[in-house]
């Protein structure tokens, strides 16, 4: 795999009190600095960011679509709230557009016995729609809270680590050729 660097950047999808979302995210963001030194991680909270408190214009709007645009892919990380993806996160998606074009997409998923693997196939028509590819691999936590002891470290870290690889892989295969591609040519023009 390439070693030429990259940003991708990772959006914590969940915003309820409670949420297990920090446990996933520590455990992502740990293994891909570890396992893939060429990626820069940025970390997009959206309990932070507060996508509903975000207006055109502002200090914090501005500073959101620049971070989305400085990034040359995405990992999402999700849970699966009935059947879908949570409302916030659909926000956060809808408040900007150019900045997700051409650019792949990866989910981490969690969520009871589909593993969030609904709400990572709803996610992949918006962001079709907003003209960005998703990767077909994916890491899915059915009933997260089961392989992760109550420090935050899986039991069985190799099947989660496996995954995460093929993802990260496939992200940086199309991260770099679609970074080049808009650079040289921008998209849509």
């Amino acid at each position: 795999m390439s070693a030429e660097r990259y940003t991708l950047a990772v959006i914590v999808g969940s915003t309820r009190e409670g949420r297990f979302a920090p446990v996933i995210t520590n455990w992502f963001t740990r293994h891909a600095a570890a396992s893939h030194p060429h990626i820069t991680l940025d970390v997009i909270d959206l309990d932070t960011v507060r996508p509903y408190e975000l207006r055109p214009g502002t200090e914090e709007f501005i500073a959101y679509a620049k971070r989305v645009e400085q990034a040359d892919a995405f990992v999402v990380i999700t849970p699966e709230y009935n059947h879908s993806f949570p409302a916030p996160l659909k926000h956060a998606l809808d408040l900007l557009r150019a900045e997700w074009q051409a650019k792949p997409v990866g989910f981490v998923s969690y969520g009871g016995i589909s593993g969030g693997l609904r709400a990572v196939e709803q996610l992949r028509l918006v962001f079709a729609e907003l003209h960005a590819t998703t990767v077909r691999e994916t890491v899915s936590f059915s009933l997260p809270a089961g392989p992760f002891d109550d420090e935050g470290r899986l039991h069985d870290p190799v099947p989660p680590a496996r995954a995460a690889d093929a993802l990260l892989n496939q992200l940086t295969w199309w991260a770099l050729p679609l970074r080049d591609a808009r650079r040289d040519r921008p998209y849509g023009a």
